[in-house]
């Protein structure tokens, strides 16, 4: 069964990574009793500057601070849905909220409904995060190219494709999903990711799937200028 998603994107100061980690490590087991199946935290370790959109950019990320790509996998809305409102609830989880080691303001967040999951998973060991905008009437092309992309991943060693279509994604204040891509009117954020074995085989996939002819031939239903993303180590997979 494939997972609904919540998504974050948080700019961490690099000196607080490890109060990051632990304080993550703390909450899991919350996080868990909600109903959360697999919570995933990532630190940013190969993410590209872009010239119209990019992680630091999403985040308005300081140059002291490193972009953490996370989120949570429920077995559907309704237990995402219920699981926020205890969350917003538990005294616990308000404790922790008032020690946060990061910009709890410029946080990005929101609910994606997966429309692709291939793959067996197993031990992670480093994952390309993406978002992009897609226009709402070409949902089902994009389906497609994405499975297209998640074949030939595959193919060259990706342990699992994520792909996840934005279903309750809110507009921030300061920042949120559709400005980290700029999505105009009549688009949706997707949220996807891949899992390697780790950033070696990773860096080496990418290098064959580049000059593999079958990327090239694939046309993108986005506007590609827009895509954000970057390469990630796994801090916490739970």
């Amino acid at each position: 069964m494939m997972a609904y998603v919540e998504g974050f994107i948080v700019a961490v100061p690099a000196a607080n990574k490890d109060a990051y980690r632990k304080q993550a490590a703390d909450a899991a087991p919350l996080f868990k009793e909600f109903g959360v199946r697999r919570h995933v935290e990532a630190w940013g370790d190969d993410v590209p500057d872009g010239k119209i959109t990019d992680f630091k950019g999403a985040v308005k990320a300081t140059p002291d601070e490193v972009v953490v790509f996370s989120w949570f996998e429920y077995p559907d809305r309704a237990t995402r849905d219920a699981a926020n409102e205890k969350i917003m609830s538990d005294p616990r989880m308000k404790q922790m909220g008032e020690a946060m080691p990061f910009d709890g303001k410029r946080m990005i967040y929101g609910g994606f409904a997966s429309i692709l999951d291939e793959g067996t998973g197993g031990a992670m060991g480093y994952l390309d995060g993406v978002l992009l905008a897609v226009p709402d009437d070409r949902k089902a092309d994009y389906r497609s190219f994405a499975a297209g992309h998640a074949a030939l991943f595959k193919e060259h060693g990706a342990r699992r494709v994520v792909d996840a279509w934005g279903d309750d994604v809110p507009d921030g204040k300061v920042t949120d999903f559709k400005g980290a891509v700029k999505a105009e009117a009549g688009e949706t954020v997707v949220f996807s990711w891949v899992e390697w074995p780790s950033r070696r085989e990773r860096d080496a996939a990418w290098a064959k799937l580049m000059a593999d002819p079958r990327m090239g031939e694939m046309k993108m239903p986005f506007d590609g200028k827009r895509v954000v993303y970057g390469g990630f180590a796994p801090l916490l997979d739970v």
